[in-house]
């Protein structure tokens, strides 16, 4: 083996397994306390997380949960014992590494109390924490948790020490403030500690290397080495703790140990747990009170009532067996024993089906809810009603409700189409915004809720109320208002003869017109609703000869190219923001700007053409002058007139 010196030699030589070595000497210094089926050491040691972990598992644990409160305390009593075994330290605070960690690349997830950390020994994630602060977002790196304590004062019972996360650290590097770790052995079972009936002393070797003068409970499979004193019946004794029958762990031998005939009961009441008895020649044996019996160790006592020392757990109460030799454990209604037959668990009873639509486990039983738009009946009815949110007040529909299971669906009028955010509410439709779905032949205008078809000068509207026919009653003829594919069909069934020379166009919104020949109809669905148009409006001209407005048959949306007038008080206008309107004021001007442009062009040809005429008149004038400068020989025989004279102008 090893010395000292060769150990210093391989440090310096930088040996892997040598620095793993100075690890579990620097970690040797251990307090151990053991309870239920586990064992917890306490460890000196600047180490990381990952190396803590080794020494850990190379003993056969792990890096300790803290699960539960009374974890939590046994874990809080070794390193109290830990904290005992060194001189007084300065006050600073130490962290000492438990098993709960986080993986690079796992973020935190604040919802979970664990924040998305989990236990190196695997297991389920559970409830308790005792988290110091709130815990950083990184995902970047490992995380690792710690348990934080002040190094010059012994942890209290009562303050349950709280938890601290931070970088796992790396060899050569812990992290700051790192002091130590504590490791978790668990175990099939425990033996009770051995009983003295005399001087003596017991060091108790563990399975995970610990050793250990006093055990509140040793684990299964550990070695007992008594030595007794001067004047002990016998010197010493190897035991080991073994699994007598199932679930039962005993020594293999009866005590006490170490007895001293000389000092009889009078040495730690002979080892005795209750009674001690002397008898002759310095012997005693050891007895049990009223209601207990005497263990096969013949040093302790167990109950004769196997309840009475509340074996069951939790909710579960100790039922005797008609013999009164042994015990079961019962649930109460909505609970159910668990693997170990000693604590009770929760049923849920919602996996059966029991409720009509929602079901909602709790704690020993369960409860039935409704869907949204049912409410629970009363007695007597069906478990869940459906709600009439149409019978509400205010309704939540601005027109038409309907009532459906769980729901309710809300619809418009005739001309109104859903809109808001839950389509509750309704806004009017502009039919006559879509050049390709008019439903007019003529002039459109929309109204709150329905629209109105028009008709120009020297037309009137068709009982369908959407085309038009010539006016019989009208003066002015209607040709040439369209072109000749429109002028047969598209307004009307007879041939117009005559342009209207303007057109009159209503305001948006007025219900009256004035007297003419342009007319409008169709029928206006009542409704409160008020309307909007995306058209530019179209100022009205004054009344220009031939061309007006005459009360108009508006028609219902139903009616609508069926010719069913809807009442005889209503007026037929145009828009001014309809884009017919527009269109056929557009084809006017433009005819105006021909014509004029055709008068112009006349004119100009007759200016020519006089100045033309006058540029020869003034040429055949100085010709003749000339002519008379010159003496005339007579041809003919005087008396004789000359048949020939220009015509002056004769060009023209």
């Amino acid at each position: 083996m090893a010395g000292p010196r060769d150990f210093f030699l391989l440090l310096l030589l930088g040996q892997p397994w040598a620095a793993a070595a100075a690890h579990t000497a620097e970690a040797a210094a251990e307090a151990v306390v053991c309870s239920g089926t586990a064992c917890y050491t306490a460890h000196w040691g600047k180490l990381s997380a990952a190396e803590a972990q080794d020494i850990c598992s190379q003993n056969g644990g792990n890096l300790a949960t803290v699960k539960s409160e009374e974890e939590a305390r046994l874990i809080q009593r070794s390193l109290a014992q830990l904290l005992r075994s060194r001189a007084p330290l300065a006050a600073r605070m130490g962290k000492f590494w438990v098993g709960l960690q986080r993986e690079k690349g796992k973020c935190l997830n604040p919802e979970l109390p664990l924040k998305g950390f989990s236990w190196v020994g695997g297991g389920e994630d559970t409830e308790y924490t005792n988290w110091h602060k709130e815990l950083k977002s990184s995902c970047l790196f490992r995380r690792c948790v710690a348990l934080i304590l002040d190094l010059s004062e012994i942890p209290q019972p009562g303050r349950l020490l709280k938890w601290t996360e931070g970088p796992c650290g790396s060899y050569g590097n812990p992290g700051s403030s790192t002091e130590g770790f504590v490791c978790k052995f668990s175990f099939k079972g425990m033996c009770r500690p051995l009983a003295l009936g005399g001087p003596g002393q017991v060091n108790y070797s563990t399975p995970f290397r610990a050793t250990a003068s006093s055990l509140d409970a040793v684990p299964f499979a550990s070695l007992a080495s008594v030595v007794c004193e001067a004047g002990a019946e016998q010197r010493g004794y190897e035991l080991v703790c073994r699994e007598k029958v199932t679930n039962v762990f005993d020594w293999g031998n009866t005590g006490p140990l170490c007895i001293n005939p000389e000092l009889g009961c009078s040495f730690s009441n002979g080892g005795c747990e209750q009674d001690c008895f002397e008898g002759g020649a310095g012997s005693f044996r050891c007895g049990c009170r009223p209601g207990f019996r005497l263990r096969d160790d013949l040093v302790s006592c167990a109950s004769r009532n196997p309840c009475s020392s509340s074996p069951c757990k939790g909710e579960a109460t100790c039922v005797l067996s008609p013999q009164g030799d042994s015990y079961t454990c019962h649930c109460p209604h909505g609970y159910q024993l668990d693997a170990s037959q000693l604590d009770c668990i929760d049923v849920d009873e919602c996996q059966d089906e029991p409720c009509a639509q929602e079901c909602v486990n709790t704690d020993g039983g369960f409860l039935c809810e409704c869907w949204v738009g049912y409410t629970p009946g009363g007695p007597g009815e069906e478990a869940c009603v459906d709600v009439d949110e149409c019978a509400f007040d205010p309704v939540p529909c601005t027109q038409h409700c309907t009532n459906t299971p769980g729901s309710f669906h809300c619809s418009c009028q005739p001309g109104y189409v859903l809109s808001g955010e839950n389509a509750t509410q309704c806004e009017d439709e502009d039919e006559c915004a879509d050049p390709v779905g008019n439903p007019c032949r003529g002039p459109c205008s929309n109204v709150p809720g329905s629209f109105r078809c028009g008709c120009l000068e020297g037309w009137m509207l068709a009982p369908d109320g959407l085309s038009c026919v010539p006016d019989p009653a009208s003066s002015a003829s209607p040709a040439g208002l369209l072109p000749e594919d429109e002028q047969a069909g598209k307004w009307g069934t007879a041939t117009p003869t005559t342009m209207p020379h303007s057109m009159t166009t209503s305001t948006r919104g007025s219900e009256d017109f004035s007297t003419g020949t342009f007319s409008m109809g169709r029928a206006s669905l009542s409704s409160d609703v008020p309307t909007s148009s995306a058209h530019p409006k179209v100022p009205t001209p004054s009344r220009s000869p031939g061309l007006g407005t005459e009360p108009g048959t508006p028609l219902s949306k139903g009616a609508a190219g069926h010719g069913q007038p809807m009442g005889e008080d209503s007026v037929a206008s145009p828009s001014e923001d309809s884009e017919d309107g527009q269109s056929l004021l557009l084809f006017y001007i433009l005819g105006t700007v021909v014509a004029i442009s055709l008068l112009l062009a006349l004119a100009l040809g007759l200016l020519v053409c006089r100045k033309r005429r006058a540029k020869r008149e003034i040429k055949e004038k100085k010709s003749q002058n000339a002519a008379d400068r010159y003496a005339w020989v007579p041809e003919r025989a005087e008396g004789r007139e000359n048949q020939y004279s220009p015509t002056p102008g004769s060009d023209c």
